[in-house]
């Protein structure tokens, strides 16, 4: 019987092939399985002799976490680990990694996208037409972007690259991220509520966390002065989904273009699903073939490191320097 010196095992997963993971896997001999359990006993069973965790959409609280002795790293698959109990991986000397950039191309696109099929009201035209309806009187206001605002609520890389692409057609940015001191170049830092009063879009692109959970919310909503266009391409529960619903019923929203929602996928009965000025995707924005193979890549990329004994690029708890169950060379 072939002995390997690690097991990795994929949680869980929905993509077709496993080929790039197999091969980072292959590097050091390691022997990769694929598990396709969510639930916590089932979870247990699966990892309980795993080096190194593989997750989708598994949820690993502390319980699962305290039966897992050998576990040195947690890597997950795109960019939020809240299915992740963090602290408790910290508490454990566990790891946590995830690829926090792999698709920042693919989202700004997908939020410059939603942005423009809203304004020139796309999907709108589209039904009509379909409808034999051809009348773009149908369509009106519609106006000009030259000389709007683009607010970004977070400005990490994708922020930055939404304002990038957008800036071509001249829009001015500025932003709300505290945890930005110096504004990248061609954006304008200000404090939450100026970038609520003061945007004619509003894009998302900060994580979901216990400070952003339904940090869009119906007080958030009322400061909105310029009725503007919300695009979430982030986390569907940073924007209370009640709220939002009100505020497009009011008209204190224009309109809103989702990627992420709640629930997922919505229930039928969802107003949202109705709404003429509100253009939906079922969560894609983090998706293309190019970026799918790299995910996979670095994802698989990062267990192997810490195995290694070398720091992945993107660790997301820190502060489990000094006290990790992996050996990790000083070097790294």
């Amino acid at each position: 019987m072939e002995r390997h010196p690690y097991q990795i095992v994929i949680t869980d997963c929905d993509h077709i092939s496993f080929d790039e993971e197999e091969q980072m896997s292959a590097r050091i001999g390691a022997k990769l399985s694929l598990a396709q359990v969510t639930g916590e006993d089932d979870l247990v069973r699966a990892c309980q002799e795993s080096d190194g965790l593989i997750i989708q959409y598994a949820l690993l609280t502390r319980k699962v976490l305290e039966h897992l002795p050998k576990c040195k790293v947690i890597s997950r698959y795109g960019v939020g680990v809240d299915s992740i109990d963090i602290q408790a991986a910290t508490d454990l000397g566990i790891i946590v990694a995830n690829v926090p950039d792999y698709c920042v191309d693919e989202v700004a696109d997908q939020t410059l996208s939603l942005i423009l099929g809203l304004i020139r009201k796309q999907v709108f035209f589209d039904q009509r037409i379909k409808s034999n309806q051809w009348d773009f009187q149908q369509g009106r206001p519609i106006h000009r972007i030259r000389g709007k605002v683009l607010g970004l609520i977070g400005c990490g890389k994708m922020g930055v690259e939404v304002a990038r692409r957008i800036s071509a057609f001249g829009v001015r940015v500025i932003a709300f991220d505290p945890y930005l001191k110096k504004p990248p170049q061609g954006i304008e830092l200000f404090d939450f509520d100026t970038v609520l009063k003061d945007s004619d879009f509003l894009s998302i692109h900060c994580p979901l966390n216990e400070s952003t959970h339904h940090l869009i919310d119906e007080k958030a909503f009322r400061k909105m002065e310029k009725k503007p266009l919300l695009i979430n391409t982030s986390r569907g529960p940073i924007v209370d989904e009640e709220a939002l619903i009100h505020a497009l019923k009011e008209g204190r929203v224009s309109g809103a273009g989702l990627d992420v929602l709640e629930k997922e996928p919505p229930d039928p009965h969802n107003p949202l699903l109705n709404m003429g000025n509100v253009i939906l995707s079922p969560h894609v924005s983090f998706y293309s073939e190019e970026s799918m193979k790299e995910l996979k890549r670095r994802t698989a990329e990062n267990v192997v490191e810490v195995l290694m004994g070398k720091w992945p690029k993107s660790v997301v708890n820190r502060n489990v320097n000094g006290k990790t169950r992996a050996t990790i060379s000083r070097d790294t």
